[in-house]
């Protein structure tokens, strides 16, 4: 039984963070500025700018 809680993931995000393999990066859908041009949150990553990415090994 896994008792440890699932890290919130944002729909841009490709693994969850501390995933080996993976890093962040900035957001593509708002250039890392966690708002959209109307000044939303960037859905995508979640207004934090940032993304978890998958950069290989692992």
């Amino acid at each position: 039984m896994n008792t440890t809680p699932q890290p919130d993931l944002n729909p841009g995000d490709e693994a969850a963070p501390g995933t080996p393999g993976a890093g962040e990066d900035i957001c593509d859908a708002c250039s890392g500025s966690g708002k959209l041009g109307d000044g939303k949150p960037c859905p995508e990553c979640g207004g934090s700018g940032k993304v978890m990415r998958g950069i290989g090994g692992g």
